[in-house]
């Protein structure tokens, strides 16, 4: 599906007020990695009431119009949906996150999933894994479906991570065919703790 730009539709103004929006010295979209996890980093507060805010206030068709465009507007999106958890784009974020059609978005699309935290989540987490895990000569979402995946195991009492990550299963055939790809560990458990800090971090902040 091609892209659809938000001023066509009548809004324009998204990509500024959400994705490029400055809640540090550069534009949000790029926030969405390690830095915003330090403790010492020095926009911390800010970007999270910010992100905070916006996910409580950003409409449904703001919402779309996000998820329309690009890769920075679909990660942004897809973050706001996470920190709101807002349960109506699961099935929209499951059929861009299946598509993989545009690079980066999606890491966000396994957060969103990860904190929304239902079996219907974990469900679109494996149809995701049994697609691309096989073809290890493509590298795309993998290691954040899979740390995703594992969070949610361990919040619903399920296993299914287990017939990717057994010895010689799934993930580890991948691993040997893409390499590490800058990755400091391809373990499941150093995944999973990448997933844990994100959302950890949405839920200090999102607390009454």
């Amino acid at each position: 599906m091609p892209f659809q730009r938000p001023q066509d539709i009548g809004y324009g103004y998204v990509i500024e007020r959400y994705v490029t929006k400055k809640d540090s010295d550069r534009p949000r979209y790029l926030e969405f990695g390690p830095p915003f996890l330090r403790p010492g980093w020095p926009y911390r507060e800010r970007f999270a009431r910010s992100l905070i805010e916006d996910a409580a206030s950003i409409t449904d068709a703001e919402l779309a119009a996000l998820f329309a465009y690009e890769w920075r507007s679909r990660l942004t999106a897809a973050w706001l949906v996470g920190v709101g958890r807002r349960t109506s784009f699961r099935e929209r974020i499951g059929g861009l996150l299946l598509g993989s059609d545009v690079c980066y978005s999606g890491k966000g699309y396994c957060f969103a999933l990860a904190r929304l935290g239902t079996p219907a989540d974990a469900k679109i987490l494996t149809s995701y894994l049994d697609r691309y895990l096989p073809q290890t000569d493509l590298h795309y979402d993998q290691p954040e479906a899979l740390g995703a995946l594992l969070r949610l195991d361990a919040q619903l009492g399920t296993r299914h991570a287990d017939r990717y990550s057994e010895p010689d299963g799934l993930w580890e055939r991948w691993v040997q065919g893409v390499g590490s790809f800058g990755y400091t560990s391809d373990a499941p458990d150093e995944l999973r703790r990448w997933t844990d800090l994100q959302c950890d971090f949405a839920d200090g902040w999102s607390r009454p």
